[in-house]
């Protein structure tokens, strides 16, 4: 059986699948039974140099060549007004689609995916998260008969990375910062990978699959590594943490925390173990408990390789006439929590002198947080403070607490005489495994 396939975008990951289902078309056969047939692949421009070379007769400029001779139609373009309504007008005609589109997906894909349902085509975008690895699959058909309760995720490749080069090799975030982008593991700009929105685009494709709801992206509370201080990534390892890049879903009863931040997880903890620029996803359900997916989590030939896995399951339904499967939805009234409780460690600049520590603890007191452990590295001096005294890092891990009564207590504790330029708080995960 025969299945047409055409291809929009023609960059790392369209060249990847284009390359991938020629070269292995034997395979998928194989397997299958199926023949992936290529009938067009578009790209405005075909004079940029690309590591497979796309043969002459599969060409266009002219995406709509695409539509009109596909039964399959992959969006690889990116960004999200183009790919929008390429999508739209191909579910539109009826024709099924693969995306890897997770930034369009996560702020306007409620409206996609309704439409796709409503027209009866199929919308695969296993490809938006985690590069190769099958989680969004895992999710859907593996764990399907668990209720998904969290999800852990170090979800992008350059943040990872130069967490990584700090935590190994001592470097401050600028200079790990700079070495991703001499292995082209970093953008020119890369602000949605450091400040954590790339992330937070996956968290809320995880998010809709595990929990069945489409939540707004605008409620996912986001913050990046661009304030990382080489200081806190070494205390951290001395308490016994290593510091990552962490997406978060968690269930508690109707409500779901839904976050991107900095988070210290224990050296023995396996999200711990994974460095540069791998991906990792731990999922935990009710009856199968905690399972961990791994891999790479972008590049041409592992997105590729999740980019032809939906084409291949969509082939299938369309070959044996197996009605669409469309993403389970939730029918219970789940909600977004922002106060979330966790654990959290505390660095305060402050003058080497008596009576500091109990001027915090204090305030830390009136907002009912309470003290697990202190440090204080005398060693670690930096400039002179308003009296002159040196000024030292005071670290505090707390027990949990609820994330408002923190902000309010390091803003009160900020106001303090004691206390020299901006806290840092990084929250602290310890049930990640």
């Amino acid at each position: 059986m025969k299945v047409s396939v055409g291809i929009v975008g023609c960059g790392v990951v369209g060249t990847g699948t284009v390359a991938l289902l020629l070269e292995n078309a034997k395979v998928i056969k194989e397997k299958t039974g199926l023949e992936i047939v290529i009938s067009k692949v578009a790209d405005k421009d075909w004079s940029k140099p690309r590591e497979y070379n796309v043969p002459e007769h599969l060409r266009t400029t002219d995406y709509r060549e695409v539509l009109e001779n596909s039964q399959i139609v992959v969006e690889l373009v990116g960004g999200k007004d183009f790919a929008k309504k390429l999508i739209l007008e191909a579910i539109e005609r009826g024709k099924h689609v693969v995306t890897a589109n997770k930034h369009l997906l996560a702020e306007e894909g409620y409206e996609i995916f309704h439409k796709a349902k409503e027209k009866g085509v199929l919308l695969g975008f296993e490809a938006s998260v985690g590069g190769g690895i099958p989680i969004i699959k895992a999710l859907r058909e593996g764990l399907v008969g668990n209720k998904v309760q969290n999800i852990y995720g170090i979800l992008n490749g350059t943040t990872n990375y130069i967490l990584t080069k700090m935590l190994e090799e001592d470097l401050s975030f600028e200079k790990a910062l700079d070495m991703a982008k001499g292995f082209g593991y970093a953008e020119a700009d890369p602000s949605l990978d450091i400040d954590g929105w790339d992330s937070a685009h996956k968290l809320s494709l995880l998010a809709y699959v595990g929990f069945g709801k489409h939540f707004p992206f605008s409620e996912i509370y986001v913050e990046g590594i661009r304030k990382v201080d080489l200081l806190d990534v070494e205390l951290g390892k001395e308490l016994g943490y290593t510091l990552k890049l962490l997406a978060i879903a968690k269930r508690i009863d109707s409500e779901v925390e839904l976050r991107v931040h900095p988070t210290f997880i224990p050296i023995d903890n396996p999200l711990a173990k994974v460095s540069d620029v791998y991906n990792a996803v731990l999922v935990e359900g009710d009856f199968v408990g905690k399972t961990m997916f791994y891999g790479r989590g972008a590049g041409s030939r592992p997105t590729a390789s999740a980019v032809v896995s939906d084409i291949v399951d969509i082939a299938k339904s369309i070959s044996y006439c197996i009605p669409p499967k469309h993403t389970w939805e939730s029918e219970e009234p789940l909600r977004i929590n922002k106060n979330f409780y966790s654990r959290y460690y505390l660095r305060f600049d402050v003058p080497d002198k008596p009576g500091v520590l109990a001027k915090i603890a204090h305030v830390l007191a009136e907002y009912n947080i309470s003290i697990a452990s202190v440090l204080q590295k005398e060693k670690v001096c930096k400039a002179a403070g308003r009296e002159g005294q040196p000024i030292v890092p005071l670290v505090i891990l707390t027990h949990k607490a609820y994330e408002m009564d923190m902000q309010k207590a390091v803003g009160d504790i900020q106001k303090l005489p004691v206390v020299e330029g901006t806290p840092t708080i990084i929250r602290v995960e310890e049930e990640a495994y």
